[in-house]
């Protein structure tokens, strides 16, 4: 969609056409009452600077839309779809890496209470594997930053992706 298409949409619509960035409403609302935005720049510095105030909760929320890093994602809506995409070097892993990842998948929960969340555009399966036991060692309080860090990262590339 083009920016100049979302100023234009009614609030609902514009929330709408938001609401698969991330499974926060308070952002997709604040983000669709900031309009009109002057560029792409201002809408991205604009759901950056929200969703630098997220917490806890906020990512509780946001996981709530978020399949483990590995799963196969199924289902027909939007946000299936971009997770499909984004985590398509984890679908073409072999069998070691996939099961490597299940576990990790499985001590993180324990460890954390939630699933494991990375940016996975871009990123190779090993390369999500390194990062998940990495973060492994991190505790409870680094670890929700850092999570609140990958989804700020999903959210913004997804958001920019929207608008092109």
């Amino acid at each position: 969609m083009e920016l100049a298409v979302f100023n234009q949409l009614s609030a609902d619509d514009a929330i709408a056409s938001i609401a698969h960035c991330v499974a926060i409403p308070a952002w997709q609302q604040a983000l669709a009452a900031a309009r009109p935005y002057t560029s792409l720049e201002a809408l991205l510095a604009e759901g950056d600077r929200l969703a630098r105030q997220w917490q806890g909760t906020d990512l509780q929320q946001a996981l709530s839309a978020h399949p483990r890093i590995g799963d196969r994602v199924s289902g027909g809506s939007k946000e299936a779809s971009l997770s499909r995409g984004e985590q398509s070097a984890m679908q073409q892993a072999d069998n070691t890496l996939q099961q490597a990842m299940l576990q990790g998948n499985q001590r993180y929960e324990a460890r954390f209470g939630r699933v494991f969340l990375i940016r996975a555009k871009g990123r190779s399966g090993e390369e999500m594997l390194a990062e998940l036991q990495r973060r492994l060692g991190n505790d409870p309080q680094s670890e929700q930053q850092e999570a609140l860090d990958q989804l700020r990262e999903i959210t913004l590339l997804r958001l920019k992706e929207s608008m092109a």
